[in-house]
């Protein structure tokens, strides 16, 4: 009788008065908790959007500021609307320089005025950077680069160019070299991305959070200067080079409309990309220089060394106390070194 009784009582109470008290009393504890979560979680949203909420920039305003005499837009298919600039001697050889991730044509400036002298320069605004914008395929990656890259060099009827990159864009144009062989007639080097499971050292904080995935997802709508400025002086060793006009570019155009986005399928696909093979670009039989600075901390200086010995004909130049961006860091020094090494390239490379 007394088992009934107690089986009867599982799942109630044996003390009514003291069980409603406790139910009620953590009842209300519990209203209390969520109503301080919830006010602690708006005051972190407030106080993330006072601290960096950034809307994206005006096109227009963004263009205006941005462009130059010199800026031509070309539509390479229904949607895509490239910034380019094609500038310099303009029966001269032709140089093709493309930028790296969150970069844009800007940051070959200064080798423009100092190569532009000798040579026809040619720089562009890859997908998702700069003044180009988003991509209406929605594919950011170095094999479709290389296709904006063809299209824009047939529509200037350029058949065959020096083609140079920094960063991604070295990647861009190890991958360009070995996609169309038969159009490069040298190619240039600048801290390239490829080498599989290269580490980096100091990686800027903007990259770093890009790999988070629920940060990655904020950046849709907060952009904090202070970390762009922060990536800036991580990625550049020469910080003398380095004032508010830089860093106002890359936080600006970096939230140019469709960049962002860009920026997030980038890194969502980024242990997708295919890194380069010792093996085929030892195929690559035209001149090669590979330029890199011993404090490169995104792509270390060992890459240098690796895309070297891969490459045998490669002409290897580190340059000490510089970073990640030597051609703004050291514009002067590189490009010099850049003019005398194309003096000792034939134009005239046979065709493979």
């Amino acid at each position: 009788m007394l088992h009934r009784q107690a089986a009867m009582r599982i799942g109630t109470c044996a003390l009514p008065s003291v069980c409603a008290f406790s139910s009620g009393y953590l009842g209300e504890a519990m209203k209390r908790l969520i109503k301080w979560v919830a006010i602690l979680l708006l005051a972190l949203v407030v106080a993330i959007f006072i601290w960096g909420y950034a809307p994206d920039t005006k096109a227009a305003q963004m263009e205006r500021k941005y462009s130059s005499a010199a800026s031509r837009f070309a539509e390479l298919e229904p949607g895509l609307r490239v910034h380019y600039r094609d500038e310099g001697k303009s029966d001269g050889r032709v140089l093709v320089l493309i930028h790296g991730s969150n970069a844009s044509l800007h940051t070959w400036e200064p080798w423009v005025k100092i190569l532009g002298k000798a040579y026809r320069v040619i720089t562009l605004d890859l997908p998702g950077h700069g003044l180009t914008g988003k991509n209406p395929t929605g594919v950011y990656d170095n094999a479709s680069y290389v296709g904006v890259v063809d299209r824009l060099l047939e529509k200037l009827n350029i058949d065959r160019a020096v083609i140079g990159g920094n960063s991604m864009g070295g990647g861009v144009t190890w991958l360009y070299t070995l996609s169309h062989p038969e159009k490069v007639e040298a190619m240039l080097l600048v801290d390239a991305s490829g080498q599989p499971y290269a580490k980096s050292g100091n990686t800027p904080l903007g990259f770093r959070l890009m790999r988070m995935p629920v940060v990655k997802e904020a950046a849709r709508f907060i952009a904090p200067r202070s970390i762009f400025e922060s990536s800036v002086k991580t990625s550049m060793s020469v910080q003398s080079k380095i004032d508010d006009k830089l860093v106002d570019r890359y936080w600006e155009l970096n939230r140019y409309p469709g960049n962002r986005e860009a920026t997030m399928q980038r890194f969502a696909n980024f242990k997708n990309m295919t890194p380069a093979n010792a093996v085929r670009l030892s195929e690559i039989k035209v001149p090669v220089l590979i330029l890199w600075g011993t404090e490169d901390n995104l792509i270390p200086v060992s890459s240098a060394k690796w895309f070297a010995n891969a490459i045998p004909q490669a002409r290897l130049i580190i340059y000490p106390a510089v970073g990640h961006i030597p051609m703004e860091e050291i514009p002067e020094k590189s490009a010099a070194d850049v003019k005398a090494w194309l003096e000792g390239v034939s134009s005239d490379t046979p065709k493979p």
